[in-house]
């Protein structure tokens, strides 16, 4: 299959079943979805990002050797859909210690950003979550900017994952306030 042919098929929800049943089973083309999901400028790029959200939940293995290349552009990123995409997907993994810096100033601000949808905010959370489990010091800000976060911005995402997280955080602070 080509990236043309590709394409034509994101048009119609009606062919995004059958990519996603096909595309799990052949690394080729999941290879040239998320090419188009990473490097298309083509709007309905989202939908390769989504699709292969779709794919990872019975191959998550297939999205391993795209993490990298999702962190670095989201620097660049301003499709709230890719976005909120590629955050899950990270969100989901282990991320590669030499980009945990990155990622810690890059979600604060995403999660600090009233401007950002809900669902990217959470993401950026889990994110922030993630990292703090590997660096321990970051539990006491991300406890602060969290709390914040549920009052100045209630959404039920925020409030639903914030509650989560502040749950897990609160019951390990005893264990990281010994490390200090």
């Amino acid at each position: 299959m080509k990236k043309e042919q590709l394409l034509e098929l994101l048009d119609s929800w009606e062919n995004l079943a059958l990519i996603i049943r096909d595309f799990g089973d052949d690394a080729t083309h999941f290879s040239l979805l998320m090419e188009i999901a990473l490097h298309s400028g083509e709007h309905k790029s989202w939908r390769a990002a989504w699709l292969a959200d779709k794919i990872h939940d019975k191959f998550p293995e297939l999205i391993l050797p795209y993490l990298e290349e999702m962190i670095k552009s989201l620097k660049e990123l301003n499709n709230p859909g890719k976005k909120r995409q590629f955050l899950k997907l990270i969100s989901l993994h282990p991320t590669p210690d030499a980009y945990d810096g990155f990622l810690t100033g890059y979600c604060l601000d995403t999660l600090m950003s009233g401007k950002e949808p809900p669902a990217v905010r959470v993401y950026a959370m889990q994110i922030l979550y993630n990292i703090s489990e590997k660096e321990p010091e970051l539990k006491p800000e991300l406890i602060d900017v969290i709390e914040n976060e549920m009052e100045l911005h209630p959404t039920p995402g925020i409030l639903t994952r914030g509650k989560k997280i502040l749950k897990k955080l609160y019951g390990q602070r005893k264990s990281w306030q010994l490390r200090e």
